[in-house]
């Protein structure tokens, strides 16, 4: 068993640090190190906003995206196109479309994909309020904006045959997005072609 080299306040500092993506016991000991040397400018501010979004966060209950109003920031802006909506896997791929800005339109956030595999079924996934925004006549478009990843492919499929009795045109995006790709680590100017050239299902 290996020795404890802090306190156990320290010691619970790591291993939560550890369980962030991209960082495993190594790196969240040097993480917890670097908070640690600068805790005045670093470690007291960030424990703050920690706490602050712990207390303010939720999650928007028109299109699922998180943020400190219900509905966000994005559902009220008067300036978007409230005509098309885009369909996304999570949460990082609308900020990664946000961040592209080919144009502005609403968001609706899913909470995956179909994962047969995973145990992942229609009922885990966001898409009855997506239904029912498509049949509020509001909506004449709806860009499906998965991962080009098998599951990603087969949830627009699902969703694609689900929007038809709505008549709305339902779109993907364009194959400028690699086949395995994620819409998080992809460029934005790859995003923003992708979204120009969209093709019909």
């Amino acid at each position: 068993m290996a020795e404890r080299i802090a306190g156990p306040e320290i010691e619970r500092l790591i291993q939560l640090l550890a369980r962030l993506p991209g960082l495993g016991p190594r790196s969240a000991r040097r993480v917890a190190l670097h908070l640690m040397r600068k805790r005045e400018e670093l470690l007291g501010p960030l424990s703050e906003a920690m706490r602050v979004a712990y207390e303010r966060i939720v999650t928007c209950s028109r299109c699922g995206n998180i943020d400190t109003s219900d509905p966000c920031a994005i559902c009220v802006d008067t300036r978007r196109d409230a005509s098309t909506l885009i369909v996304v896997e999570t949460v990082a791929d609308l900020w990664a479309l946000e961040r592209a800005q080919p144009f502005r339109a609403l968001y609706h956030v899913l909470g995956g994909v179909l994962s047969p595999l995973d145990g992942v079924g229609p009922d885990d996934l966001n898409l009855p309020k997506l239904i029912e925004r498509a049949q509020s006549g509001d909506i004449r478009e709806v860009i499906l904006a998965v991962n080009a990843t098998v599951d990603g492919q087969t949830t627009a499929h699902y969703i694609a045959d689900l929007l038809v009795p709505t008549g709305v045109k339902t779109t993907r995006l364009a194959h400028g997005v690699p086949v395995g790709g994620e819409l998080d680590y992809l460029d934005e100017g790859t995003l923003a072609a992708a979204l120009e050239r969209r093709t019909a299902l």
